[in-house]
């Protein structure tokens, strides 16, 4: 026992020195001490969403029109092919990497919304209920065309919300086929340091200051962050088969592989170096339609084997 205390006092001082985050200490920094293998993202021979697919959205709770507008002007701007409307570094380029997954475009569209502002599962939700609800959200719509997000409200708590997880991906068999779905929830009023970073302090780290949130709402320009990590999962790695390293139950994807880095120099607890915009001094990296501008995670690239960056 005495051992074991000797040890922990070690590792903790060790993740001080180097300014660490705890819960990302022994895949980043204390791994660089020693050799690390090459992140590589093996592809299990599975089917990955390549085509046209619709994106069905089910508001779970109650959000602001100016809410909705800046998450459904992010996914509008996955496939803006109007250069008019947003300038380059852009989301769109952001979404062309997954591309290079098997080469194959695909095309996200907006199609049915269902608002859900009265709660009809309750306040607490489990698994299965976010499930239910992305079946909701597809309504008679042909399932295997379909990617159907559950989006929930800042006072809606979900089973492992904030403790283990920011938002989930996952699949389903339907009577109309299989279909992909994805959970992100609003961490305003829950955990913003841990779901809603860098545009909130972090939970333990070096206490930096955090960055302007894009849009003026951290809730929901952290959703944004999540729900892009989620989506590019969903299309490299739709059915537990696709594009990921490690075990197939705990995988990392095409984003959650680059994990805190949105620009150059990145390193735990500083996201890299970002664009600011001159007005609001909102923290940015890529521009959308309507002239919104959003902070977007790096992706890994298989064909140059890293994270790649905006900016």
């Amino acid at each position: 026992m005495y051992y074991l205390k000797s040890l922990l006092v070690l590792v903790f001082t060790l993740l001080l020195l180097l300014h660490v985050h705890p819960s990302r200490a022994t895949t980043r920094k204390l791994t660089e001490l020693v050799q690390q293998q090459p992140l590589v993202l093996k592809y299990h021979n599975g089917a990955l969403l390549k085509g046209n697919y619709t994106l069905n959205i089910i508001w779970y709770g109650r959000f602001t029109p100016s809410q909705r507008s800046i998450l459904l002007d992010f996914l509008e701007s996955l496939n803006s092919h109007d250069p008019l409307k947003a300038a380059s570094p852009s989301v769109q380029s952001w979404w062309r990497t997954t591309e290079k997954y098997k080469r194959g475009q695909t095309n996200l569209v907006l199609g049915r919304q269902v608002l859900d502002e009265n709660y009809s599962l309750g306040k607490l939700l489990k698994s299965p209920h976010l499930t239910a609800l992305a079946a909701k959200a597809a309504g008679a719509v042909k399932n295997e065309n379909s990617v159907n997000v559950v989006l929930t409200a800042r006072e809606v708590a979900v089973e492992g919300f904030c403790m283990s997880r920011c938002g989930t991906h996952g699949w389903k068999a339907g009577r109309t086929g299989r279909f992909a779905h994805v959970w992100v929830g609003n961490s305003e009023s829950q955990c913003p340091g841990q779901c809603a970073w860098p545009f909130h302090q972090p939970i333990y780290g070096p206490q930096t200051a955090p960055l302007v949130a894009p849009n003026g709402d951290v809730g929901v320009d952290g959703m944004v962050i999540n729900l892009a990590t989620l989506l590019a999962g969903t299309v490299t790695n739709p059915f537990n088969d696709g594009y990921f390293q490690g075990p197939a139950t705990a995988p990392l994807e095409a984003v959650t592989a680059c994990t805190g880095v949105f620009g150059q120099g990145a390193y735990p607890g500083y996201p890299g170096k970002v664009l600011v915009d001159g007005g609001t001094g909102g923290s940015y990296n890529a521009h959308g339609v309507h002239g919104r501008k959003y902070l977007l995670p790096a992706m890994w690239d298989p064909q140059k084997l890293g994270c790649e960056t905006l900016v």
